[in-house]
């Protein structure tokens, strides 16, 4: 089968076209003729050498397909052969046929391409797991979105709006923001522009946000804590800014708050199947019934990996950046 390898750690150059033999199924997996594969962040820290897969996992970059079935692992039921269906990989995603345990395998949602399922797993398994699992965001609460014309950004924004929430979110142009405020972000805030606790504080009528997922990491992080409601919870799910810096806590004490954070890829197969019942109860139908959208910024051949992760690392693009297979 075709398949894109990492070199070696390096620049996008070193996603380079292969050929290997298509992967077995194994007890309780489902074998994927792939049609389209989401890119991600920790693709490209795993092809810089910062993200190496877990024991036992592909090491072939691409956390997210759709496509059909090809092929039950034994004890796998529920699924037939030819099943249109979407998944949360372990990695092997850049390629023409994958594995992924059925409990990670949700349906493809009435109405979507595979194109644009294929951006939702592991955006939609991050969103749900901290911004509504880990800090518990309710109907009628505030959300900030940090980057929020990313992937995680553009899902995190409709899922909570469709949930009953006032979302804010921030992005580093005009053009990023209007488009988090056509996404059903109440505000957005340019941060090159402006300071974003100002702002919101501001917005907010001086009472701050319940719960910020922030995937930026450095002084975001005071500044996170200092724009926070009382019991407010921050999620940090990246620190693209850096994992050191100064911080004042008294906010956390005399504001009663929650600073955590978390990585998705670590969790145990059962942690992700809990994970995707809960989507395919609560979000796949928002999806289905149009209440929330996938945006897909470009789609590239899968040959050309190494395109896609430019503009991904060069920020220019607005929701998610997915290769096709033909």
């Amino acid at each position: 089968m075709l398949c894109v390898e990492i070199s070696q750690p390096g620049d996008p150059e070193v996603l380079v076209p292969a050929s290997r033999p298509l992967p077995v199924p194994a007890v309780g997996e489902l074998l994927i003729e792939v049609a389209a594969a989401g890119v991600n962040r920790p693709d490209v820290m795993q092809r810089r050498g910062l993200y190496p897969p877990p024991p036992g996992a592909s090491d072939l970059p691409g956390l997210e397909v759709a496509g059909r079935v090809a092929a039950l692992g034994e004890g796998v039921t529920g699924w037939q052969v030819g099943d249109a269906v979407c998944a949360l990989t372990n990695g092997g995603g850049y390629a023409a046929y994958t594995v992924a345990p059925a409990g990670q395998c949700l349906p493809i949602p009435d109405g979507l391409s595979a194109v644009e399922a294929a951006s939702l797993p592991e955006t939609c398994f991050t969103v749900w797991t901290n911004v509504f699992e880990r800090a518990a965001l309710k109907a009628g609460e505030t959300l900030l979105v940090h980057g929020g014309s990313s992937g995680i950004g553009i899902t995190a924004i409709q899922m909570a709006k469709a949930l009953g929430a006032r979302v804010f979110a921030t992005a580093g142009s005009d053009e990023k923001c209007r488009a988090c405020e056509a996404l059903g972000a109440e505000l957005a805030v340019n941060y090159r522009e402006q300071d974003f606790v100002d702002v919101l504080r501001e917005a907010t009528g001086g009472e701050g946000v319940d719960v910020i997922l922030d995937m930026v990491g450095g002084d975001y992080v005071s500044r996170n804590l200092s724009l926070a409601a009382m019991d407010g919870r921050i999620v940090n799910i990246a620190f693209q800014q850096g994992f050191q810096t100064e911080v004042n806590f008294v906010p956390m004490l005399v504001k009663r708050l929650t600073l955590t954070a978390s990585t998705l890829r670590p969790r145990t197969a059962d942690d992700k199947a809990a994970i995707a019942a809960a989507l395919r109860e609560s979000v796949w139908p928002l999806y289905a019934a149009g209440e929330v959208r996938p945006v897909i910024a470009a789609t590239f051949p899968l040959e050309q990996a190494a395109a896609a992760h430019q503009l991904m690392e060069s920020s220019q693009h607005i929701g998610k950046i997915v290769l096709t297979l033909s």
